[in-house]
């Protein structure tokens, strides 16, 4: 007999659809088989994440039309919340690149630092270019300066490459809109704005300790020069740029517009009140994000010569490369889906409180455990936030941003080789897998768990 099926289940407490016992065979099955259809079978992730979420349904008992009917619910919700964010911050990302206006923030920066501020002013750019680009993006875009700066400062190329790496991590693991951190947003509920804020507090001192700091101590282990992969390689000035000013306005366009509606709710706290009605509209990341896409064709792509035709054409050729992503993302969606209404969630919050467990650790772990064996911080985030539905009933907003950004730092802990970020990092910087552990690798953990820590810290401050 078909049971009812039910509404989704953000903000929804599940009880336990079946024994204890079964919930944990089910969801550890469902993990396992995800790790293993990903690691040893090579399979998509977006198809693993589909039998994934079929997986738990079943091994839980529930019915088999009841779990698809909640994976496409699943799938459909997360597409409409997240998949927009995506696309958007995509355009913006690709408007930056190809008006050069990323160039222009390298070159300002760059530019004005001195030998020793070197690392310093590449973690700030990396954290910059992070900010609005993917990761994968923002290293192409990178790693031509960072042979530059490394050949004219006489230095390891790891001196100044860490520091780069850390700020462009940073951001991918810890600042909407990147899917990480929206995907983690959307699934416990967390306000996205309140979430900026505190990712930007926690992201600034992580990136100083696993960039400059960190990069200095790597840069004598792995003291490696620049390959020549790109001198002499000329720029291309074919066209004005937009300037370091615009550029940057354009680039905090959203940051501004969501955190200042997260603030004007604290100080106004009225709803009645046209300015805080107005803020509640415009700081909305959906349309912050739509408002900064359209600002950035005028700043960026009319400021840097490109015509109507151009401009659509760049924002048309940002969608393709995401295409991978969405679909993940979404299907992650369904999974999630699947495993909330199981009960799961549930179960391990009655633990978690029974042990009296820190909520921000039991994020951590779980993040760190699923990251090591997919390799995958979007997976890791998608399925630790699922696990962690049930324990942020009741929290604050600021309290629950906090359990988003342990996700976020858990993710990116230790990448190794079944991570495509491991060998793109291996490939450009030109070393061997040894050099690359004692560098990237360990980068990566040490931004993992300075992230929890001061994250820990904030904790005890809302």
């Amino acid at each position: 007999m078909t049971s009812a099926v039910l509404p989704l289940a953000t903000g929804d407490i599940y009880e336990p659809v079946a024994p204890g016992w079964q919930l944990v065979v089910a969801a550890l099955g469902a993990i396992t088989l995800l790790i293993l259809l990903i690691t040893v079978v090579k399979l998509h992730p977006f198809l693993a994440l589909i039998i994934g979420g079929l997986t738990v349904g079943i091994l839980a008992g529930q019915n088999v039309g009841d779990v698809l009917i909640t994976f496409t619910e699943g799938f459909g919700s997360t597409t409409a919340g997240v998949g927009i964010l995506i696309a958007l911050g995509a355009m913006f990302a690709k408007l930056l690149a190809d008006s050069g206006g990323a160039d222009q923030i390298v070159d300002t920066i760059v530019g004005r630092a001195s030998t020793r501020a070197l690392p310093w002013a590449m973690a700030l750019v990396g954290a910059i270019i992070g900010l609005p680009m993917f990761f994968e993006i923002g290293l192409v875009l990178l790693m031509p300066v960072i042979y530059l700066v490394a050949r004219r400062a006489q230095v390891s190329l790891i001196t100044v490459g860490i520091p780069a790496l850390a700020g462009l991590s940073a951001m991918h693991g810890f600042v909407p809109p990147h899917p990480g951190p929206v995907v983690a947003v959307d699934t416990l509920g967390a306000d996205l704005g309140v979430t900026l804020g505190l990712g930007l507090l926690v992201a600034v001192p992580t990136i100083i300790v696993a960039g400059p700091l960190f990069g200095a101590v790597a840069g004598r282990w792995v003291d490696v020069p620049a390959p020549d992969t790109f001198e002499g390689r000329e720029q291309d000035e074919t066209g004005p740029r937009p300037t370091f000013a615009v550029t940057m306005a354009t680039v905090l366009l959203p940051v501004v517009l969501m955190l200042g509606r997260a603030v004007t709710e604290i100080v106004v706290d009225d709803e009645d009140n046209g300015f805080q009605q107005v803020m509640d509209v415009i700081g909305q990341p959906m349309v912050a994000l739509l408002i900064s896409v359209l600002v950035a064709m005028v700043t960026f792509g009319h400021g840097s010569g490109m015509d109507l035709k151009e401009i659509g054409s760049t924002v048309e050729s940002a969608l393709p490369g995401i295409a991978g992503i969405l679909l993940i993302v979404a299907a992650g969606g369904g999974f999630k889906e699947v495993l909330v209404r199981t009960g799961v969630g549930t179960l391990l919050a009655d633990w978690a409180k029974d042990a009296d467990f820190s909520v921000y650790l039991l994020a951590w772990v779980m993040a760190v455990l699923i990251r090591l064996a997919t390799g995958s911080a979007t997976v890791a985030t998608i399925t630790a936030s699922s696990l962690m539905v049930g324990l942020v009933e009741g929290m604050s907003s600021a309290e629950t941003s906090l359990v988003v950004l342990a996700v976020g730092a858990g993710s990116v802990f230790f990448s190794h080789v079944n991570d495509a970020g491991f060998w793109l990092v291996k490939e450009y910087f030109k070393i061997s897998v040894g050099q690359t552990i004692k560098s990237w690798s360990l980068m990566e953990t040490v931004l993992s768990v300075s992230g929890l820590g001061f994250v820990l810290v904030l904790s005890l401050f809302v």
